[in-house]
């Protein structure tokens, strides 16, 4: 009798712990989940080191992100690895960022797409919109003919197109064009085209760490 009730605690604990992690996993994948800055392209709005707090609700419900935010989002396969000499292989080619390693077989996507092994993601702002004209000509982006306004640009940051191709395009349905603030040292949309509303991760909500900087992003 006394194992009997040994190996049912057992059980339940066991049970507890599973129910936990399966909940843990959906909050994570459809609610929200800590992160962490590990690159400088988005500087001097984040810099390496400090603790975010994403949502995923955006993605749960299937939404485009506002011009402005800062998204994360699922690392393209067409991302430059050594240098720039990039070309567009069609002049009929829309500008959309490829994805062409998708993980085969049930559990595989599991391990990328819920697990998040070995997956590599990106954060960068908003910048266009489904349908917006995309231009980016002496230093500057301009939207539909008007100049984007960017405050959260460092002081003399220019926007060049050396690191892309993308550089006067309409944004294609269902896509975001994204851009790091730290433009001279960001890979983003201008080297590798939009990002497909299925392929953008989460928003960010707040940042948490340093405490001194404890809040929201702009």
């Amino acid at each position: 009798m006394k194992i009997d009730s040994m190996l049912k605690e057992v059980l339940e604990w066991v049970i507890c712990i599973i129910i936990a992690v399966v909940v843990a996993l959906l909050v994570r994948y459809y609610i929200g989940t800590p992160t962490k800055v590990e690159s400088v392209s988005m500087e001097p709005t984040l810099v390496e080191g400090q603790r975010l707090w994403i949502s995923r609700w955006n993605r749960t419900i299937k939404k485009l992100p506002k011009r402005g935010q800062i998204i994360t989002f699922e690392e393209p396969s067409n991302v430059p690895r050594m240098g720039y000499n990039l070309s567009i292989s069609s002049t009929e080619e829309l500008p959309i960022a490829k994805y062409e390693n998708e993980p085969q077989g049930l559990w595989n996507k599991f391990k990328y797409y819920v697990l998040e092994i070995s997956k590599r993601s990106y954060i960068k702002r908003v910048i266009a919109l489904p349908g917006e004209h995309v231009e980016i000509k002496d230093g500057y982006v301009y939207i539909n003919g008007e100049r984007l306004q960017e405050d959260y640009l460092r002081a003399g940051i220019v926007t060049d197109i050396q690191k892309g191709i993308y550089d006067d395009f309409i944004v294609p349905e269902n896509t975001v064009f994204a851009m790091g603030d730290n433009r001279p040292e960001s890979i983003d949309c201008r080297a590798f085209g939009c990002i497909p509303l299925e392929k953008i991760e989460s928003t960010l909500s707040f940042r948490f760490w340093p405490l001194n900087l404890f809040g929201k992003v702009k």
